[in-house]
Order: structure tokens, then C-alpha cells, then sequence
């Protein structure tokens, strides 16, 4: 059966002071009335339900998890002791979907993505498992085209075309790092590269197959794990084994080095909500370049990206080029191109002993 996997470990810095610790932004909303990991798990119902649905987080995030996603089992809420990157925490999901259903397929996706529309997403899942079918070895990655030269994704070059398939699906020629201007210009503009999205649909068994060739000491502290799954030393052994995993992607562990990769076109556009920029993409922006969110006044001021909830009034005049971001407890100005600074000013925040608003 088909079962997804949602990997929400990430603490999504780039959107302080909205994003904290306690409530990183895949517990935020972006657009619409719901979060993103309530977008998340929603955008795969009904194909895909509630008990069929997986999550794998961090300790300090279990509570707003069930609070947000109550529909989902609480056993499915599945507790990383620490961050390892997402070859491991895919391994995990694994091996605790074959636990329980030996022939199990895997939709693989991040918690933070926007998606739209939801349609054609499913459209796209039933075409990735129908391969999967035909071809259980292989191992799908979803391939977004490039609509502008972004630096900020990894990249997919696609190959032959697959055959016996009416959907845009081809073997995987090569994978490309995060590019610069003139790289991604030229990615962009051949036509042969797709932005690496992070989704995936493969069989557990496959997945962990190809770890035990490619990454061999996760799969076998993988497969420690699997023997007390559902038992009292289920715990203890989580917290000896998986922080003793390599911290690896699961392009670097695995991808990059298996045979059987293909991509498929992905029909949706897709979203992966990496900074505040990304505000500016989801909703309007008005003559002067303005994304507003909230209760804004501006005067004289021109692309700025400005957010607020509640009664507070944000009032602009004569800026420009602005990140203006404001919640109960801290407010965020920045430099629109120095965006980037974030994570510097969250250093510096914790260099000053002011970890209490992070």
C-alpha cells in the first residue's frame, strides 16, 4: 500500500522571528487558513489516509505535531533524538512502514513545500507509483522546470525518456549542486534540468536496499532498530543507534550512486518557502512592488516585503528594499538583498545571551 512520509525536522531560521525553536515555520501559515504541514498531509487525501500517514520529527516538536495534524495516529509521529539529514530519517520511516506492511510504497515529501494545485500533485503520485509497480527497483525523484535562474536549489539533469509511459519521466543523467547566476541561467535555459524538489516515491524495501549497498552503516544501525520495533527497548536503542548515524542526504548516501533513478516532470508548481522572498512569490504585490501582509500602511515605499498579525499597524515612509516582519516579541528589519544575514543575527543573538527569543 501507499503511505507518505513527511519529513518535519527542519528549523526554518531564515523566518525568524516568526519561526522559532518551540515553532519552526513548517507550523506557520504562508497562505490560506492552514499551516504547511497541514498542507502537507492534506494535499494527499483522500488517495492517502490519515492511518497511512507518517511523520518524522524531532522530541521538542511532538506536541504542536499532534496538536496541528490530530487525525494522524499518535504511533505514526515518529521521534528523531537529534537531526541526522534525510537519509536516515528516511531510513527510519522504512523500516517502520515494512514492519507492519511488507509491500509498501513511499511518497516522501518535505513538511514546508507549497504545492498547488493539489490536482495535479495527486495526478502526478499515481503516475510515480504506477511506475514503481511496473518497476520495483526504481526510485523516483519529481523534477520541478526551472521559471528563473534560482541558486538557492540543487538540480536534476534528465536523460533518455523513459519507456512505455505517456507522463514526462526520464532516466536521471546527473545531479548538480546549488549553481551560481550564470550556471543556473544556463541550467534554465537548455530545457534538460529540473529543480530537485525533495519529493520521492519508491518502495520501502527498495530505499533500504539500496542503503545497505550505498550507505551500509546506516542500514545497519537500521537494521538494530528493527529488531525492537514495538517492544520496550525500542526507545533506549533509538537513542544509542540513530544519533550514531552519518549525517547524509539522501541524494549524497543514496541517489547520486544507484542505477534504477528516474525523474518525472512535476505538472504543479511548487514552492519551497526558503526565506521571507518567498512571501512575494505566494501573494499579491501591489504597484510599487509591495508584498503586504497584515495591517500595513505604506507611504512613499517600494518593494518591501512587510508582515504582521492582529491589531498591530505597520506604517512605512520612504523606504525601499525592505524585510520588515513583526510579532508580540521581536521585530525583524532587514536589508531585502542581505536576506541571508538571518542566521548571522541569530548568532549574534545567542552570542548575547538572548536565546529566549529564538
Amino acid at each position: 500500500m501507499l503511505h507518505t512520509v513527511i519529513m518535519a525536522g527542519g528549523s526554518g531560521t531564515r523566518f525568524w522571528p516568526e519561526s522559532r525553536r518551540q515553532l519552526p515555520k513548517q507550523f506557520l501559515k504562508f497562505s490560506g487558513e492552514q499551516t504547511l504541514i497541514q498542507e502537507a498531509a492534506g494535499r494527499c487525501a483522500p488517495a492517502i489516509s490519515p492511518e497511512r500517514t507518517w511523520i518524522v520529527t524531532n522530541a521538542a516538536h511532538a506536541a504542536e505535531t499532534a496538536l496541528q495534524l490530530p487525525h494522524v495516529p499518535a504511533q505514526q509521529i515518529l521521534l528523531e533524538p537529534c537531526g541526522r539529514n534525510t537519509a536516515p530519517c528516511i531510513g527510519l520511516a522504512a523500516i517502520q512502514l515494512l514492519a507492519i506492511d511488507p509491500e509498501a510504497t513511499m511518497l516522501v515529501m518535505p513538511a514546508d513545500h507549497i504545492i498547488q494545485p493539489v490536482s495535479m500533485f495527486q495526478q502526478a503520485i499515481k503516475q510515480a507509483v504506477e511506475l514503481v509497480q511496473r518497476a520495483p527497483q526504481s526510485l523516483v525523484l519529481f523534477g520541478v522546470e526551472p521559471t528563473y535562474p534560482a541558486t538557492g536549489f540543487g538540480y536534476i539533469r534528465r536523460g533518455d525518456k523513459l519507456d512505455n509511459t505517456d507522463w514526462p519521466m526520464f532516466h536521471v543523467l546527473s545531479f548538480q549542486e546549488k549553481p551560481n547566476q550564470l550556471t543556473a541561467a544556463r541550467y534554465a535555459a537548455t530545457g534538460e534540468y529540473y529543480w530537485n524538489c525533495g519529493i520521492f516515491v519508491w518502495r520501502a524495501q527498495t530505499i533500504l536496499d539500496a542503503l545497505k549497498e550505498h550507505a551500509p552503516e546506516i542500514h545497519q544501525r537500521l537494521m538494530t532498530l528493527s529488531e525492537v520495533i514495538g517492544t520496550p527497548n525500542w526507545p533506549a536503542a533509538l537513542e544509542a543507534e540513530f544519533p550514531a548515524m552519518p549525517s547524509i542526504s539522501i541524494d549524497y548516501a543514496v541517489l547520486e550512486k544507484a542505477a534504477q533513478v528516474c525523474v518525472l516532470e512535476a505538472p504543479f508548481d511548487w514552492d519551497d518557502v526558503g526565506s521571507w522572498h518567498a512571501l512575494a512569490r505566494m501573494n499579491s504585490v501591489d504597484g510599487d512592488g509591495n508584498t503586504l501582509d497584515g495591517l500595513v500602511c505604506p507611504v512613499d515605499s517600494s518593494g518591501c516585503i512587510v508582515r504582521t498579525t492582529g491589531e498591530h499597524l505597520i506604517a512605512t515612509i520612504g523606504v525601499k528594499d525592505l524585510i520588515i516582519v513583526h510579532t508580540p516579541t521581536a521585530t525583524l528589519v532587514a536589508d531585502k538583498r542581505d536576506e541571508g544575514s538571518i542566521k548571522q543575527l541569530i548568532a549574534e543573538l545567542e552570542r548575547r545571551n538572548l536565546t529566549r527569543y529564538l
